[in-house]
């Protein structure tokens, strides 16, 4: 059959505006994550990646943002969020949904990643990209990193050595920390970021494993006196990673050119944001507690901090045998977490 001349000018004219429609589509990602929308991760990264992925795509690109759970749930189900649509992108810890991700929890031991966010983070990115790209085949991940090392603060006591951590009830953010602080004697409490300060305050934990960069947004400062660092030529005692998940389906779905924007502005890129961004953030809150009436600091190194890290070795060996478990081997995951940590200590 012949088609007229008119016709085919019809077609393709339809198709044309299809494309064009196609290319000009807007989207607006729905961005959730359990810190409020002052901390770092909204305010110095996040939103200012979404300016620059608006710049860049001419403003087709908006993100609407949901901190401190506003789409309900706790920071446990966030990684469902994103998987099942209710928020296209999530920022959270692997560690908060406890078993999902157990070859991440190898960056989490004690003693394997270095100490701050910028070098934390670009051990992690790394690692991810060598050994756990299938443990997340069901999201796109954007960006992953690390908190840079845990420290422990407390409201009435001090601690510096294994001795001072016996009987003390702390908050822990994930597993892998609640059997390090095990393993020294103290009793893990486990509760999300929003829930600590009050949890301090009314006694019901004398402290918590945190992360300087979230004192200040989550007032921690006010109900802590007491604040345990880790030296900054050992690795830590303990990490949590964090990583920037997007619905998979989503992404799949968007027009060739934004798809190229996000891929332009996350990986590596972003990972870096986070990092300088994650320092830039500690001092300036360890600074602010430092300099603030009634607070002591105490960096423990030395032989107190290898006392720590030895009586903290069995957290890898329970490690080790789960890992076997589930058919990981976990052996070659630490040695390969801590090889990719060493890149950045040299």
């Amino acid at each position: 059959m012949r088609i007229s001349l008119s016709r085919r000018l019809l077609v393709a004219a339809a198709t044309l505006a299809a494309a064009q429609s196609a290319h000009a589509q807007d989207v607006t990602f729905r961005i959730a994550h359990f810190l409020p929308a002052v901390a770092s991760t909204q305010k110095i990264v996040l939103q200012p990646w979404c300016d620059e992925m608006g710049q860049l795509s001419s403003g087709r690109i908006k993100c609407q943002f949901y901190p401190s759970m506003q789409l309900g749930g706790t920071p446990a189900q966030l990684a469902d969020q994103v998987k099942n649509g209710v928020a296209d992108i999530a920022w959270t810890a692997p560690g908060y949904s406890t078993g999902r991700f157990p070859k991440t929890e190898a960056l989490e031991l004690p003693g394997v990643l270095p100490l701050g966010g910028l070098a934390g983070g670009r051990a992690i990115w790394d690692f991810f990209g060598q050994h756990l790209k299938d443990e997340y085949k069901d999201y796109k991940v954007l960006a992953m990193h690390g908190d840079g090392g845990m420290n422990i603060h407390t409201a009435s006591k001090a601690l510096a050595t294994v001795e001072d951590f016996k009987g003390v009830k702390l908050r822990s953010p994930n597993r892998t920390i609640a059997r390090t602080l095990t393993a020294l004697g103290a009793t893990p409490v486990a509760m999300p970021p929003a829930q600590v300060t009050e949890a301090i305050a009314k006694g019901v934990v004398d402290g918590a494993s945190a992360v300087w960069e979230v004192m200040l947004p989550t007032k921690l400062d006010e109900v802590t006196k007491f604040h345990f660092e880790t030296p900054a030529d050992r690795p830590v005692m303990g990490a949590t990673v964090l990583v920037l998940l997007m619905n998979k389906q989503k992404y799949e779905a968007l027009p060739a050119d934004l798809k190229a924007i996000i891929d332009k502005t996350s990986g590596a890129q972003l990972v870096e944001r986070y990092g300088k961004a994650w320092d830039e953030a500690s001092i300036a809150a360890r600074n602010k507690i430092k300099s603030a009436p009634g607070h002591t600091l105490t960096v423990v190194s030395g032989a107190k901090y290898d006392a720590i890290l030895k009586q903290a070795e069995v957290v890898e060996k329970e490690w080790l045998a789960d890992a076997k478990s589930k058919g990981i081997n976990g052996e070659a995951l630490v040695a390969a977490a801590r090889a990719a940590a060493r890149k950045q200590s040299n």
